[in-house]
């Protein structure tokens, strides 16, 4: 009898393998979503749906399944025949069924132009039969959320520097009892000699301009009540013409103008509390003059029983009721700092001369950088408990990418006070560095950032892969993060029209940005024109082009293809 060949034990072999393969399993579908895969955060997720058909697994065996991203294997999911055992999930033999499988997988550079396959181990009785042939599934990875611009902003303290401030200047006028006139000796007091001064002083320095000059009278609440109505008017109209006076001995010009408006406050019921509260008087009959003018409305009965205090009477008659027989003089008037010039000549010259305010507000009009860090610098040692010349100069070493140097300065900023620009900027530091965990804990501290502080915070959340967080974070801004963000939560018009209106329109990075969104919107046309723009302006664009499987489905167009070459 003639000897089989190996060749032909071979075959035997195979076939036998085959016919129990397929007694064993069948038809077996995959189906990935999405497809091709996704990066997000730092991972990859991965879903299969894995489909039996009726009678697909034989009731006694089981499929260990193990899928591979390129080189990097998942974890195995065990599919058992209702008779098998095993610690797996169950496929019944005659319906079939569906498993679903789950995993996620850190990203690493190798699976962005990677295939996603299986491969199996098929047993029955728990002895290996076979294994299936490895199969591709699914393309990976489309890695768009990387194209994120981890430039992170940082923000200045802003000064507080008003050049025009409105100020008020007031004088007092005392009148005798019952009188309106001026008496004798009043033009001589201290409060009438400092106001034709200011008057002079005002009228020769041109950064003081007068507004308004309110005249109000008053009157001591004793007496008749109309009575004492007229006279705070009348002491109104004494004062004008007081005031007017004092503006021509000054040779101030406000004299002539109408500027001037008069009150007739009657009895300044107001005024006198006031002045009992300052005054030397005993609490108790504080108190009890307090309770008389709460307790009675009527000004006739309120008078009568304040005299009928006698001596208490006599004491406000003596002290208190003098001060509130008055007309006051309240002149509003407007004051001019330095030009801006001048701020930075003294600013250089003479630092010392001004405020912090006026330092700060210096320093935002100096262009060079030198001398803007000199203007600082000396902030710093005139104003030491201010923490904004720290922070505003760590800005400007962080623009110079000196990040370090930056990170002192807003370390003493925040040293000196608490302030969640100074933790922004900190965070930026952070980011900038590459410590985004740090970056992320300085930022969730920074309340009241502003646009800066949302900014950075949209950046650290298309890392997290929280993109509609982002796209608020973002909010109006016309960036290429922004656009990204709208990309990653679909809104690919918006997406569009962000980068046009964005300093990114015209730029490499903005038209591959554009050419994803086209993708997204099956324009194959504009999409290879984008990338033909984006090619043109940096040539590395064509090789990230290629791998990148967001054109996967354009891989065929003869216009792609040309531009691929």
């Amino acid at each position: 009898m003639k000897k089989p060949s190996i060749k032909s034990i071979a075959i035997l072999t195979v076939a036998s393998s085959l016919v129990a393969s397929c007694s064993l399993i069948k038809d077996v579908n995959y189906t990935v979503t999405p497809s091709p895969l996704e990066m997000h955060g730092d991972s990859v997720r991965v879903k299969v749906d894995v489909t039996f058909p009726q009678k697909g697994l034989n009731k006694k065996a089981s499929i260990e399944i193990t899928p591979m991203l390129g080189n990097n294997a998942l974890n195995s999911v065990l599919i058992m025949g209702e008779k098998s055992t095993g610690n797996g999930t169950t496929i019944l033999y005659k319906p079939g069924g569906v498993v679903t499988y789950e995993d996620v997988i850190a990203y690493k550079p190798d699976m962005e132009n990677a295939e996603l396959t299986v491969s199996g181990r098929v047993m029955k009785g728990g002895v290996e039969k076979m294994m299936t042939p490895t199969k591709k599934i699914a393309d990976g990875t489309i890695i768009t959320p990387l194209l994120v611009n981890k430039d992170f902003k940082v923000a200045l303290e802003k000064d507080q520097h008003v050049n025009v401030r409105e100020e008020v200047y007031t004088a007092q006028i005392n009148y005798l009892k019952g009188k309106s006139d001026l008496q004798a000796g009043e033009l001589d007091k201290e409060s009438l000699r400092s106001f034709e001064k200011w008057l002079g002083e005002a009228q020769n320095n041109p950064k003081i301009k007068i507004k308004s000059i309110q005249i109000v009278g008053y009157a001591s609440p004793e007496g008749e009540e109309n009575k004492n109505n007229t006279l705070s008017s009348d002491r109104a109209n004494t004062g004008k013409t007081t005031s007017i006076l004092l503006a021509k001995n000054a040779r101030n010009e406000v004299a002539g103008k109408e500027i001037y408006s008069l009150f007739g406050r009657g009895e300044d019921y107001d005024g006198f509390k006031v002045e009992l509260e300052k005054s030397a008087m005993d609490q108790d009959e504080k108190q009890l003059v307090i309770r008389v003018l709460e307790m009675y409305k009527d000004p006739i009965q309120r008078e009568t029983e304040m005299r009928n205090m006698a001596k208490t009477f006599t004491y406000l008659d003596n002290t208190i009721f003098p001060k509130l027989r008055r007309a006051e003089i309240k002149v509003t008037y407007e004051t001019t700092g330095h030009s801006d010039d001048t701020y930075l000549v003294i600013a250089k010259t003479n630092p010392e001369k001004l405020g912090v305010e006026e330092l700060l507000y210096a320093a935002s009009l100096q262009s060079n950088l030198a001398e803007k860090v000199l203007i600082y610098t000396a902030c710093e040692k005139l104003y030491p408990v201010d923490h904004r010349a720290y922070n505003n100069e760590g800005v400007l070493l962080f623009t110079q990418g000196k990040l370090a140097d930056a990170e002192i300065k807003f370390e003493k900023a925040l040293s000196v006070k608490e302030s969640g620009i100074v933790k922004n900027n900190l965070a930026a530091v952070a980011g900038a560095k590459g410590d985004l965990k740090k970056a992320k804990e300085l930022l969730d501290k920074s309340n009241g950032a502003g646009v800066e502080g949302n900014y950075n915070n949209g950046i650290i959340s298309i890392v997290q892969g929280n993109y509609s967080k982002a796209n608020s974070s973002f909010g109006d801004t016309k960036t290429f993060n922004k656009a990204l963000a709208q990309v990653l939560i679909k809104n690919y018009e918006s997406a569009i029209a962000t980068v046009n209106a964005s300093s990114d329109a015209s730029s490499a990075q903005g038209y591959y940005l554009k050419a994803i969104a086209y993708a997204h919107l099956d324009k194959v046309d504009e999409c290879v024109k984008a990338l033909q723009a984006s090619i043109s302006k940096d040539a590395s664009f064509k090789a990230k082009m290629i791998r990148d499987r967001e054109f996967l489905k354009f891989a065929a167009n003869e216009n792609f293809i040309a531009i691929s070459k």
